[in-house]
């Protein structure tokens, strides 16, 4: 059993970071494998080539900067917490460029991520996290994945390195989701019953 987490800021050992220690350190000691990928500011955006679609191929036709890692550790994983801080109102360029490429290679065919455990984390220096966080939401909602909640908001406040750990509730919060999270994996690692199946769904473009 394993949760991946993609750290979308590109700041190294930042509030971002600390906030995914807080889930990891309970994920794992829930006995579920933690790994937390950063690909930092160099990621490249979507090109909307739909070469990943059209060939069914799970990878990116752009390579090089880390996100075919990301999406290969993806669909192999129980789960996925995506946090990113907040830039401008929502979730940092970084984090929109692997998530774009993420759900369009992997769960716009046929949907790897469905059923996987989803949860999301944000932080931000003063406003903007409730509907940053609902954007992280969004996109694991729409790829069919089983959202996991704390019990609240997972908007942590803190705008220079560190001062994440100071908002005591929001780090809280952090680590409810790990157990939340860790808890579902293991509930759905141990079920006997079946999934529904994945299926193709049809794509329409609305302009005929």
């Amino acid at each position: 059993m394993k949760i991946v987490a993609i750290n979308g800021s590109p700041r190294k050992n930042g509030n971002t970071a600390l906030c995914l220690e807080a889930a990891g350190r309970e994920i794992q000691a829930a006995g579920v494998e933690f790994q937390i990928f950063q690909p930092g500011a160099g990621v490249r955006p979507c090109l909307a080539c739909y070469h990943c679609l059209n060939t069914g191929s799970l990878r990116c036709v752009q390579d090089g900067d880390g996100v075919n890692d990301i999406i290969a550790a993806c669909m192999e994983a129980d789960g996925l917490l995506l946090a990113s801080p907040v830039y401008h109102g929502g979730m940092s360029g970084s984090m929109k460029c692997v998530l774009d490429r993420l759900m369009l290679a992997a769960g716009c065919g046929v949907n790897q991520l469905h059923h996987k455990v989803g949860g999301a984390l944000c932080t931000l220096r003063r406003s903007g996290g409730v509907g940053t966080y609902h954007q992280l939401l969004a996109a694991m909602d729409a790829m069919e994945m089983i959202l996991m909640t704390a019990d609240y908001w997972g908007a942590v406040h803190g705008a220079d390195p560190g001062e994440a750990l100071r908002d005591e509730e929001g780090m809280a919060v952090a680590a409810q989701l790990g157990r939340n999270m860790a808890w579902m994996v293991k509930v759905l690692h141990e079920t006997a019953v079946p999934a529904p199946a994945a299926g193709k769904r049809p794509m329409m473009n609305f302009i005929r």
